[in-house]
């Protein structure tokens, strides 16, 4: 598909379980960009997860372009597990689109990790108010890979006694 297909403005809109192979397909695509990650599952591995864990287990919301999924987002109580958007629609306000309905669901607190490899998802989510908390060495994620955890809180809300939101 042409990156001018996504030309229309994307609608959000809860994800149904019938989403769910595109939404892999998303996944799989622009995590197959970050030449960093490990292969660590099959693609069929990849789909039943995103099938039978994160969309029935996770408030999830997908970006259409066209009328085509073409990003998503999924919130597990207040932690942003993931937020992809496809390769070729990238850079046409999908990712903004989701972030903007995934703090409209949990205003008052955000929490994500991101490899710290992921430069542009860094700059993307600190644009959008987010605060790196901490550097981590990867030891709690599945690739081993040195991770970021960012923080975004509701305005005017304190952070958190003994907490600097600097390392």
């Amino acid at each position: 598909m042409s990156p001018d297909a996504y030309d229309s403005l994307p609608r959000v809109r809860r994800a149904r379980h019938g989403d769910a192979e595109r939404i892999a397909e998303v996944f799989l695509a622009a995590r197959g960009r970050m030449t960093y990650l490990p292969r660590l599952h099959t693609d069929e591995e990849t789909r039943e997860w995103i099938s039978g864990v994160v969309v029935p287990h996770h408030d999830v919301w997908v970006a259409e372009a066209d009328g085509r999924v073409a990003g998503f987002a999924a919130l597990n109580g207040h932690w942003l597990e993931h937020l992809y958007v496809a390769p070729e629609a990238q850079g046409r306000g999908l990712g903004t689109a989701l972030l903007a309905q995934v703090r409209k669901a949990r205003p008052d607190l955000l929490e994500l990790y991101v490899f710290q490899q992921n430069t542009g998802a860094r700059r993307f989510y600190e644009r959008h108010g987010f605060t790196l908390v901490a550097l981590g060495d990867g030891g709690d994620n599945e690739e081993r890979l040195p991770d970021a955890l960012y923080r975004r809180r509701a305005a005017g809300q304190a952070a958190e006694p003994g907490s600097s939101g600097a390392m």
